[in-house]
């Protein structure tokens, strides 16, 4: 059981003592910036469940206990808003599923849930195997691989023709990039003049302009296509274009069809992409669980491709992912913004302060992950997992604002995992650092630099 929240020392003031942040908050703003991971964990450890800091102009309450964080996310969510972060992305993301608030947000979610539905998803297996398969195909033993520009490329592709009915791997590179000049701004959201510096003639501004432009024309390309062929592909985009306004019979216009293309075909692939390449880098550390994933699949599969119907058989293979997502969750942080004064453990709550729950933080928390850095998938047993509170594991969200695709990324990394792993073990090539840079998503900061290993039999173990 998970006990009452054990809010910040001073819980009976009306808002806990904060830890200090330099003059004005100017100190924690800059600390903030250049490592949020190492700042909200140096926070964390100051002050208990519910820390309180000023980031420049904004109240920022951090949270630390899986009841205070269903709270937020689920039980009052009606009581806040999305975070400054969410606000950013908007910029490129428009109104799309991630971003959108209210009656709007809950319009279009309900219209893209038939495509996310458990029947519905499974028909993509095959697609998600034979992308995975070509991939492994390309690969040569020995061979120094850009482990992330693969994981990106694959799981662009898969996203495209699953969603889309869209060949997009061979975008997959311009698609990479130009996500990538875009959410290295990311960090600017926290800055309180960061609009201000987003109109100035920098050159990262530029390259921003560039990824954005380059994202426009391709998702703007996969709509004018789909609008002069004209059929209904029983697909994403289909389903969107057909949906009609319940009162006025009006479609979408082409500038929400992007937005909603836009945020699922970057969230689509962004999100798995990262997962899996966290996941190759700690099997890689960890030899003993990596022999038994690879005993696992060579058991189950033998030489044959998987199959959803052999998802059921793969459950190691889903515990190691979902023990990585643990140490590197993909949104490594959610962000809301309290839309009134309010009440949350015991301390009073600013209306517009900003509330910010970390996977990341309470994933390595020892009080539901003991010794928390340590790799075990058998931390994902089902009699472990019922033993801690639910949110003390949450790296798809939770509440109206989930994550729509979590069962679609869940079946795409297992399948992906167990099909690349029936061929290859990857081993960090000598030298090349890596470390978590939380932007949108976490992804390695130097990219992922690993060698091919290929599997001598991949029917039997090796």
């Amino acid at each position: 059981m998970s006990g009452p929240p054990r809010v910040a020392a001073a819980a009976c003031a009306p808002v806990p003592p904060r830890p200090p942040g330099g003059l004005f908050g100017i100190g924690a703003l800059l600390r903030f910036t250049r490592n949020p991971l190492e700042f909200i964990t140096s926070m964390s450890q100051a002050g208990g469940d519910i820390v309180h800091y000023r980031l420049a102009l904004r109240d920022v309450f951090l949270l630390g206990h899986p009841d205070l964080i269903r709270d937020v996310l689920v039980t009052r969510q009606h009581d806040f808003a999305k975070g400054e972060g969410l606000k950013w992305a908007r910029r490129f993301l428009g109104d799309g599923l991630l971003t959108s608030e209210g009656d709007f947000h809950t319009r279009q979610r309900r219209l893209a849930q038939p495509a996310f539905h458990r029947q519905r998803i499974g028909s993509y297996g095959e697609a998600m195997v034979a992308h995975a398969a070509r991939a492994r195909e390309r690969w040569r033993d020995g061979e120094d691989l850009w482990l992330d520009r693969e994981m990106v490329r694959l799981t662009v592709g898969i996203a495209g023709e699953t969603l889309f009915a869209a060949d997009t791997e061979a975008q997959a590179a311009e698609i990479g990039g130009a996500l990538t000049d875009i959410i290295r701004l990311f960090p600017r959201f926290a800055l309180p003049f960061g609009g201000l510096l987003n109109l100035l003639p920098l050159a990262s501004n530029r390259r921003y302009e560039r990824g954005r432009r380059r994202l426009d024309a391709i998702v703007y390309g996969l709509i004018g296509e789909r609008r002069r062929d004209g059929k209904d592909q029983g697909d994403l985009l289909s389903m969107l274009m057909l949906a009609r306004d319940e009162e006025t019979g009006a479609g979408m216009s082409d500038r929400q069809l992007r937005d909603e293309v836009m945020t699922l075909l970057l969230a689509g692939h962004e999100t798995t992409a990262n997962a899996l390449c966290w996941t190759w880098h700690l099997l890689a550390q960890n030899p003993g669980a990596e022999a038994r994933l690879h005993r696992e699949v060579d058991e189950l599969l033998g030489a044959r491709l998987p199959t959803v119907d052999d998802l059921p058989g793969l459950r190691y293979t889903e515990m190691v992912l979902a023990e990585s997502m643990r140490l590197f969750p993909p949104a490594w942080g959610l962000g809301r913004r309290a839309l009134r004064d309010l009440d949350l453990g015991g301390v009073s709550i600013p209306a517009d302060a900003l509330v910010l729950s970390s996977p990341y933080l309470v994933q390595r928390d020892p009080r539901w992950f003991p010794d928390p850095l340590r790799f075990d998938p058998e931390r994902f047993a089902p009699e472990a997992k019922a033993a801690r509170p639910k949110f003390s594991y949450f790296p798809f969200g939770g509440g109206a604002r989930g994550c729509i695709g979590e069962p679609f990324a869940w079946m795409e990394s297992v399948l992906v995992l167990a099909t690349v792993a029936q061929h290859w073990r990857f081993r960090p090539v000598p030298g090349h650092v890596v470390e978590p840079q939380a932007l949108i998503t976490l992804r390695p900061r130097f990219g992922l630099r690993m060698t091919a290993v290929r599997r001598s039999d991949p029917a039997r173990p090796s």
